[in-house]
């Protein structure tokens, strides 16, 4: 039997002492996808499993080896998702998004769960913030997209930390030139591959050039490069990205490497990376999925988009020292009470507290008023009180505020309006 006060391999507790940060980091990002218009947009977290299988393309590693899929109770086949943008191209579709005024602008922040082996800021479930836009083929909305990204990092003061890689993977008709000329030449080294690239060789091979094993790399460093292989009409589009991006003055590098993981990505594909996080150098990645919305049964309508996992942001974010100059909100008053009337007093006041959005707390424990004080001490109370039958016969109770030691004495009317910050 499975130890069940254990988590599973692969998650990860977010506990009080650190769930502020990820709230911190949450509103920096919803503040972002304000100010470029981007409305929120929240999907199931299974799909059925053939979305996956068109969407993120059968002969990728989350499809073939990674997704959690099962058959529930009536014989479908369902999936956990592994990212987010299938099930919102679904979504999109489904609800007939596709007439609202283009563009059409969404962010989520989801879980995702992947079956792959855990190491820092990548586990089996992990969490994601993506943006993705529909409606715009031209080079400015690959323009706008990477700059709400470089604004993400620049309102994280991030912008020193990473840096910007771009590249061009063209359309069906580029990749299938480059795919030919990737067989022809991987093929002198056929020995050489590892298992997984042997078996791309002829199903993807533009997957080798993905491939995290030393040799593989190697190998990869010596092949035909995309960019040689992009027909006039892709040629001029990345071209044209890369003019509007000296434009915007977002400084990037040109990286043929750069693949991107999931079978529905053409033209621009680019990375956020940095050095600050050993080899998970990756923080954010997305591009264009022009024929996604059409193979997903929608009309011929153009997108593009990014995610990126949560876990690295913050592990980022805290290796950076964002997080230094903030703390966890904590209790702006401790009311304490001795005797059974003075326990409801303070309460009610509390109560009427929490209603005007003031953080604080009183004894639900039955506690000593020595263990009270303890108690306000432990928790960072600001300001605290003590309610007892003197005070309620007077009707005024004497406030301390924890940090200089000064105490007022005000009204219990006061008290309960908040009138002692």
């Amino acid at each position: 039997m499975a130890v069940i006060t254990v988590n599973p391999r692969g998650t990860a507790d977010v506990v009080p002492e650190d769930s502020w940060k990820w709230r911190k980091a949450e509103e920096v990002l919803r503040r972002v996808s304000d100010a470029a218009g981007i409305k929120e947009i929240r999907t199931p977290v299974f799909e059925h499993t053939e979305l996956f299988m068109r969407g993120v393309g059968d002969t990728t590693d989350v499809v073939q080896k990674e997704m959690y899929t099962f058959n529930d109770k009536g014989g479908r086949s369902v999936t956990l998702r592994p990212e987010g943008t299938a099930g919102a191209v679904r979504a999109f579709i489904q609800n007939g998004l596709f007439n609202a005024p283009l563009p059409v602008k969404m962010f989520y922040m989801i879980s995702c769960f992947r079956y792959e082996k855990p190491q820092a800021g990548r586990l089996r479930e992990f969490h994601q913030y993506g943006v993705e836009f529909f409606g715009a083929a031209g080079a400015a909305a690959d323009a706008e997209v990477i700059s709400v990204a470089s604004s993400i990092f620049s309102a994280f003061g991030l912008s020193g930390s990473v840096s910007l890689k771009i590249n061009s993977i063209g359309c069906r008709e580029c990749r299938a030139k480059y795919n030919q000329a990737l067989r022809e030449y991987f093929s002198l080294h056929r020995e050489e591959l590892c298992p997984t690239c042997l078996d791309r060789l002829e199903r993807n091979p533009m997957r080798i050039l993905d491939c995290k094993s030393p040799v593989c790399s190697a190998l990869a460093e010596g092949a035909p490069r995309l960019p040689d292989y992009l027909c006039e009409d892709c040629a001029a589009h990345f071209e044209d990205v890369k003019k509007r991006l000296d434009g915007l003055g977002i400084e990037y590098t040109v990286d043929p490497g750069i693949v991107r993981g999931l079978d529905y990505y053409n033209r621009t594909v680019f990375e956020f990376v940095t050095d600050r996080l050993g080899a998970q150098g990756t923080v954010l990645g997305g591009g264009r999925y022009d024929p996604l919305v059409k193979e997903l049964g929608g009309p011929d309508i153009p997108a593009l988009g990014f995610a990126m996992g949560l876990e690295r942001l913050i592990l980022l974010l805290t290796e950076t020292g964002f997080f230094d100059g903030f703390s966890p909100a904590g209790c702006s008053i401790y009311i304490a009470s001795a005797g059974e009337r003075a326990e409801l007093a303070a309460a009610k006041a509390v109560a009427a507290l929490r209603k005007k959005g003031i953080s604080c707390e009183c004894d639900v424990c039955g506690r000593s008023l020595k263990a009270q004080m303890k108690y306000a001490d432990r928790i960072g109370a600001e300001f605290t009180a003590v309610l007892g039958d003197n005070e309620l016969e007077t009707g005024r109770a004497a406030v301390k505020n924890m940090k200089d030691g000064s105490v007022t004495e005000i009204s219990l009317e006061e008290l309960s309006e908040g009138r002692f910050m």
